[in-house]
């Protein structure tokens, strides 16, 4: 980079994170634009396979009494991060795809005789439940979390967005215009979130914070034209 990027990261980044940012010569601003609340719920089936879309549903079951799920009942999740929380919880992990869809996709293939509670948030995608529900699969949504939208007016406009979810995006836009910044998205929901909001949109090749910021930094590297 020949100047310094100014970079807005729509969550607050690891310790770690924001030092391979700084190290790269980004300036750093990062806040929460959402917030998440694990909400009380009851269960009363018995399943076969526990579907999971994100790590936040993980650890709004791990606050509640049926934590010890996770050790009986084999889960299916969507993300590598999701994948290391529930293994780090005693989990077996059966399955795990890059996105719901996908996630799905598998599922209808390999396990369509199985009965699955899908705990989800409030602001669920219908991708899953939706494919599920068209091939006549068992499927019980239970949510577990409530996602709210935390805004802030940023008065200083920056180069580079960092979105790593679309309640992020909507959250985003409430107080701010994107203007000519570029967007770095965790995945292709995220950056469908932002069609007709931003010019430039780049989609991380892995769905994590990590490869988010590699492609922030990859992209800057370039020589730019």
């Amino acid at each position: 980079m020949t100047a310094a990027v100014r970079i807005l990261s729509t969550k607050k980044l690891s310790v770690g994170q924001r030092q391979y940012l700084l190290n790269a010569g980004f300036i750093v601003t990062e806040a929460d634009f959402i917030q998440t609340e694990p909400l009380a719920f009851n269960l009363e089936k018995s399943y076969q396979g526990l579907i999971f879309t994100s790590q936040n549903a993980v650890e709004a079951l791990l606050q509640s009494s049926y934590k010890s799920l996770l050790a009986e009942i084999p889960c299916f999740c969507v993300g590598s991060k999701t994948q290391q929380l529930l293994q780090q919880s005693q989990a077996q992990v059966l399955m795990t795809a890059h996105n719901a869809a996908e996630l799905a996709e598998q599922i209808i293939t390999e396990y369509a005789t199985f009965k699955f509670v899908f705990f989800c948030g409030d602001l669920r995608r219908d991708e899953l439940p939706n494919l599920l529900s068209k091939h006549q699969i068992s499927l019980d949504e239970v949510q577990v979390y409530r996602t709210q939208l935390t805004p802030h007016k940023i008065t200083n406009q920056p180069d580079a967005l960092l979105f790593f979810s679309p309640s992020a995006v909507a959250s985003y836009v409430q107080q701010n215009t994107i203007e000519n910044a570029i967007c770095f998205c965790i995945g292709h929901t995220t950056a469908a979130a932002l069609q007709g909001q931003a010019m430039q949109v780049i989609v991380a090749h892995q769905p994590t914070i990590e490869n988010t910021l590699i492609q922030a930094i990859q992209y800057y590297r370039k020589p730019q034209t």
